[in-house]
């Protein structure tokens, strides 16, 4: 009789506990890929889902982000494409581009920015949030929100401006005071 090694198995309770723990870091990854944050949402749990399904296929824990990145990268393609035929979007040769940078980056690196996000997001007001974000969303756009508050896209655009120099700034200064 062979000699075969024990197969590695992912308990429920061990993989719910890796995917809470990476999920900053997945959807730092997927918001680098697909440019609506509902279609981020949508291709996470579509992800989280096909990752469950096929968790036999996992053969070490420390396996888990480069082989749930795989499924998280084709769900992000095909979200990519139901926009697409919505309107024109990046070219696969530059999703392609920016999914191998995103994989290069580490968890850690991408977790300390988006808190490093979160954090100076919530020291702008409730409506610079709404400015900030409404490029990122399907919901709002610029110049709706210009209609809603009775000025000109124009003007909207120079204050998103200088809110992104500040946000950047904000981001910037916080990574660099938690850096070792």
């Amino acid at each position: 009789m062979e000699n075969e090694s024990p197969q590695f198995e992912l308990t429920e309770s061990a993989f719910l506990t890796l995917l809470v723990k990476h999920e900053p870091s997945f959807r730092a990854y997927a918001r680098s890929l697909v440019p609506d944050w509902d279609l981020v949402d949508e291709a996470l749990q579509e992800a989280s889902v096909t990752m469950w399904q096929k968790r036999g296929q996992l053969e070490s824990v420390d396996g888990f982000v480069p082989w749930a990145r795989v499924i998280l990268r084709f769900k992000c393609l095909r979200q990519v494409e139901k926009l697409r035929s919505r309107r024109p979007l990046l070219s696969d040769e530059i999703l392609a581009t920016l999914a191998d940078r995103a994989e290069s980056r580490s968890a850690e690196t991408i977790a300390a920015r988006a808190n490093a996000l979160n954090h100076c997001l919530r020291q702008f007001s409730a409506e610079q949030r709404e400015l900030l974000l409404a490029p990122h969303s399907s919901a709002t756009s610029v110049v709706d929100l210009a209609d809603r508050r009775q000025k000109t896209p124009n003007s909207l655009y120079k204050l998103l401006g200088r809110l992104r120099e500040k946000l950047v700034e904000c981001i910037r200064l916080k990574l660099a005071a938690e850096a070792p």
